[in-house]
């Protein structure tokens, strides 16, 4: 039989777009309140088109903030810092409306001498792993991010003043029997200047964004386009509005491995659509480096008020000599999936949430990002 043959793309997009400006707000806002207040419960959103930011949520917390002082440092710090840019932290209106968290929901959330704390709402979270990279991530997202990285960092190093703070880039992977070949096609699109010529555009991104990235997995075959339209002088806000939590594909395992619909920016820990997302990810990626399985999905759901989960579920994918349920079995034993449980063990409290914000939640090389620790690995052995 002919090994099976196919494409697999993923996408990413800079810190500058629309939706990630959102993100950051969001987790910068998050941010802020945990540094001063630990336990505060946090659900903001935000929204941005042209000329304004809207804030809205709900906290509860014992401090107050200036969102307002936030929302124009972050921005500015992004880099919309200039009138011609069509977007400037210094002179948007930025709109809040933020109230207390609901105390229907509250009951369940808030531990007591008499209850554990309850998970903050119903659903399913993913977590993924996959022995493509050493970061144990499916390697179409993990090249697309580092191409959006080194966008946004030869634009803020100067290394190509012409570049604008908007930009997205794609990369589609050819696999022949589930092991990744070489790239099929790039796509990067970055705003720029108007007196940049597309012929000097696209050089000057090749030589300096694409190559120290792609080379590697380059072949004469591989076909890169950049700025495919011609023209991308208008962006971040002026040219498309943005929103919190629009880019769940790109935070996450770029559309390899399933995903619950939860969105993670400018939540607390205590809601598990962000924190048992993030222990999933921890739970898979130990199972993968522990040598169980080369691949592996770990699902997690949750009942509203109630600390145990309602189910796990591991799928190696028929990658592991031993059985699922096996796994399943000892990851009960050696996880704490319970909302609390997470929390403790991935030390959730802390304001390290607006770094998450762009170039995924996942993959990362942080020592913030407990999750991408392996140190059950060891002990997840014993299974063989």
């Amino acid at each position: 039989m002919q090994p099976r043959k196919f494409i697999f793309t993923s996408e990413s997009v800079t810190e500058g777009h629309p939706d990630k400006i959102c993100d950051r707000i969001s987790d910068s806002i998050l941010d802020e309140f945990l540094r001063h207040d630990p336990d505060s419960r946090v659900a903001v959103e935000a929204m941005t088109t042209t000329g304004v930011v809207i804030v809205a949520g709900e906290v509860t917390s014992r401090i107050k903030l200036d969102i307002q002082e936030i929302v124009r440092n972050e921005i500015n710090d992004i880099g919309y810092n200039k009138p011609e840019y069509g977007f400037d932290g210094n002179t948007c209106s930025v709109l809040v409306s933020l109230h207390e968290q609901s105390p229907d929901i509250s009951i369940g959330v808030t531990s007591n001498q008499d209850r554990e704390q309850g998970a903050g709402d119903q659903g399913l979270m993913f977590g993924f792993a996959i022995n493509e990279t050493k970061e144990l991530m499916p390697l179409p997202i993990t090249l697309a991010h580092n191409l959006s990285l080194r966008l946004s960092e030869v634009r803020k190093k100067r290394i190509l003043d012409w570049v604008r703070p908007d930009g997205k880039s794609q990369v589609s992977i050819i696999y022949e029997d589930n092991v990744p070949k070489f790239i099929d096609t790039i796509v990067l699109s970055t705003q720029h200047s108007p007196d940049i010529s597309q012929e000097q555009l696209k050089e000057d991104i090749v030589k300096n964004v694409i190559d120290p990235i792609c080379n590697d997995w380059i072949t004469p075959e591989t076909k890169v386009f950049v700025n495919p339209t011609g023209r991308f002088v208008i962006g971040g806000p002026p040219g498309d509005t943005g929103l919190t939590g629009r880019k769940i594909i790109a935070d996450t395992y770029g559309g390899m491995g399933r995903h619950g619909g939860g969105a993670f920016s400018g939540k607390d820990p205590s809601k598990v659509d962000r924190s048992a997302c993030y222990m999933a990810r921890y739970i898979s990626k130990n199972i993968v480096s522990s040598g169980l399985a080369s691949k592996c999905e770990v699902q997690i759901a949750y009942a509203i008020g109630v600390a145990k989960p309602v189910s796990i579920m591991v799928d190696t994918f028929k990658t592991s000599n031993v059985s699922e349920e096996k796994i399943e079995t000892k990851v009960k034993e050696v996880f704490d999936t319970s909302p609390a449980g997470i929390i403790k063990t991935l030390d959730l409290k802390r304001p390290i949430y607006k770094k998450t914000s762009a170039y995924g939640h996942f993959g990362r090389r942080d020592p913030d990002f407990i999750w991408e620790q392996t140190d059950k690995a060891e002990i997840l052995k014993t299974l063989k």
